[in-house]
C-alpha cells in the first residue's frame, strides 16, 4: 500500500473517526494484524476557526498548504483534508502539492449517483451550506440538486455544530433539532441526506432518520481507502 496524509484537527473529534475508519477499512481487507499506513498532520482548530470568521479564507488556504506540503515532503502520495468545510480552500491546498488531495465532495457525489440520487439535503457549517464551492460542484459535476434549511434554521445547526459537537458534546435536543430539519427538507423533495459536517454523524449515529444518511466522512474514508488498495495492485 502507498502511503496515506490526513490533515485533521478540525475538529479532532471527527478526526479520530478517519482514523478509526480507514484502520478497520484496512483490517476487514487484509485481517490480521494489517492497520492503515497513515501520515497525521492535526491543526490547532481555534486558529483556523478564527480564520473563518473572520473571513480570511486565502490565510487559512495558505496556512492548511504548509502543513499538506509537509505531509508531502515525509512521504504522503495522496491527502485526506478530514472536514468539509475547509474545503472551500482545497484548490489553494492543490495548487502547492504534487500529490493528489482526495476531495470530500467528489466521494460524496460519486456514492449520491451510484445510488441514483438527484435532490438532496444537505446539514453542514454555515460555510458549507451557503456558500457554493461545495454545493456547486455536485450540481457540476454530478448534476445533484441539493437543498438547504431555512436561514433560522441554518443558524442554529451551525451553533450547534461549533458549541457542542465540535466540542465532544452530542445532545438529545440537538439530535432532535437536526432531524426536524431533516424531515422538512424531505417534504421539500430530498431524496436522501448528506451529512455534511464530519462531526453530524456521530451525532446521529444509529438514529432513525426521515431520509437515508449519506455520511460524508465514511464516503471520504472510503475513497481514501480506494487509493490505497490501488497502490498495492
Amino acid at each position: 500500500m502507498g502511503l496515506l496524509g490526513i490533515l485533521g484537527g478540525m475538529s479532532w473529534e471527527s478526526t479520530t473517526s478517519y482514523y478509526r475508519l480507514l484502520n478497520q477499512g484496512v483490517r476487514e481487507r487484509l485481517g490480521g494484524l494489517h492497520s492503515a499506513p497513515l501520515l497525521l498532520h492535526s491543526v490547532d482548530f481555534a486558529a483556523i476557526a478564527a480564520l473563518q470568521q473572520q473571513g480570511d479564507w486565502a490565510e487559512a488556504g495558505r496556512q492548511l498548504g504548509v502543513a499538506a506540503q509537509g505531509l508531502e515532503r515525509a512521504g504522503a502520495g495522496a491527502l485526506l483534508l478530514a472536514t468539509n468545510t475547509m474545503h472551500k480552500v482545497a484548490p489553494a491546498i492543490q495548487e502547492v502539492l504534487d500529490i493528489p488531495l482526495l476531495h470530500i465532495g467528489d466521494a460524496v457525489g460519486q456514492a449520491l449517483q451510484a445510488q441514483a440520487v438527484r435532490r438532496v439535503a444537505l446539514l453542514g457549517t454555515r460555510f458549507t451550506m451557503q456558500e457554493d464551492f461545495y454545493r456547486q460542484r455536485l450540481a457540476e459535476r454530478f448534476a445533484i440538486e441539493v437543498l438547504v434549511p431555512g436561514s433560522e434554521a441554518m443558524a442554529e445547526i451551525d451553533r450547534v455544530i461549533f458549541a457542542e459537537l465540535c466540542r465532544g458534546e452530542f445532545r438529545a435536543p440537538a439530535r432532535a433539532f437536526y432531524l426536524e430539519c431533516l424531515e422538512q427538507l424531505r417534504e421539500q423533495g430530498a431524496e436522501a441526506a448528506i451529512l455534511g459536517c464530519t462531526e453530524i454523524g456521530l451525532l446521529l449515529e444509529g438514529v432513525a432518520a426521515p431520509l437515508p444518511l449519506l455520511d460524508s466522512c465514511e464516503r471520504h474514508v472510503a475513497m481514501g481507502l480506494e487509493w490505497l488498495f490501488a497502490q498495492a495492485d
